[in-house]
């Protein structure tokens, strides 16, 4: 299948001069991108993996492709497009994209050609990876480490010696995505509202009840049903943060909801440590900093001796390195 994208406004060479193109002015400059629902972040970097120039654009995933959400993804790389359009062109593209389940070696495909028309080079020049797995290579050297991630959703993973992943969770906020903000928020809700059937009104005497009515704005069933059912997972995932805020004030139905979400974070963590062996584990993502007592959980949920570190993933600048096949900075 080959997809038409709306025309883009010329910025480098035509495409009958490409190859002389990439051999001279831009032949030494790596463009790498992290995408995700929410924004993409790009970072072009040269040979020697020093930055040249760095952005952010609306977010797009692989699940848009070929979907109702198709105008999403076209309207995310027609501003990635404008965006690099003052830039040298890169001679190579390296992508994580959440929802994206090939390899790095897969043939260039749809999404490859959505890419490269945006950005005006050729499909081959670009390397598409999952968002997990991009994360993972710019946290750990293969074989070293397993990362958890836990925002919206949550998930582990450990990149093996032989450059193969290994993944646990991940299944979507319908199945489970245990201890992420959306199951944070979902957990919290279910429990405010059950109490509410047995007592009505005890929302007022609750902490919880009160912080999370107040980022929804109201405090009626109707108020709480009209947002469920209107709120992208996003929005619903950022609820989480009015738990961490009850929880601060001294709710201990938040206190519990949060130490449960280090538990199932955990989970997914030994799920990988019984497959791959015992590893260093590296939490990100932002519902390791809504509270301690994630982490704190977490910890005392694993391996006596496990090694736990908090951090934060450049996955624009370990793409970009890639691109050019420089090894990435490391964050653990």
């Amino acid at each position: 299948m080959r997809l038409v994208f709306a025309a883009l406004p010329p910025r480098w060479a035509p495409c009958c001069d490409r190859a002389m193109s990439h051999s001279s002015v831009a032949a030494r400059l790596g463009l790498g991108l992290d995408a995700g629902g929410t924004a993409t972040r790009w970072l072009l970097v040269d040979d020697q993996g020093r930055e040249q120039a760095r952005g952010e654009v609306p977010g797009f995933s692989a699940t848009q492709l070929g979907t109702v959400q198709q105008p999403l993804l076209n309207t995310a790389l027609r501003e990635l497009g404008t965006a690099l359009r003052s830039q040298p062109r890169p001679a190579r593209v390296y992508a994580g994209l959440t929802g994206f389940d090939g390899r790095a070696d897969d043939a260039p495909g749809a999404l490859h050609e959505a890419v490269a028309q945006a950005l005006d080079i050729a499909p081959a020049a670009v390397t598409l990876i999952s968002d997990i797995e991009l994360a993972c290579r710019a946290t750990f050297a293969p074989g070293r480490g397993i990362l958890v991630m836990a925002g919206t959703g949550s998930i582990a993973a450990h990149l093996r010696a032989d450059g193969t992943i290994e993944r646990a969770g991940g299944r979507g906020s319908l199945l489970d995505d245990g201890g992420s903000g959306y199951w944070i928020a979902r957990e919290a809700l279910r429990g405010v509202w059950r109490r509410e059937d047995a007592t009505p009104g005890a929302w007022q005497s609750s902490g919880l009840a009160r912080a999370l009515f107040a980022q929804i704005g109201g405090d009626s069933w109707a108020r709480t049903r009209e947002f469920v059912a209107g709120a992208t997972r996003g929005e619903f995932g950022a609820l989480a943060a009015a738990v961490a805020r009850a929880a601060r004030a001294g709710d201990a139905d938040a206190h519990v909801i949060l130490h449960r979400a280090g538990i199932e974070l955990a989970r997914i963590a030994l799920a990988l440590a019984a497959r791959c062996g015992a590893q260093p584990v590296a939490l990100a993502g932002r519902v390791p900093q809504l509270d301690e007592r994630v982490v704190a959980a977490l910890r005392g949920a694993l391996a006596p001796g496990t090694a736990v570190t908090l951090t934060h993933t450049d996955g624009a600048r370990a793409a970009a390195c890639l691109a050019l096949g420089i090894a990435p900075p490391l964050a653990a």
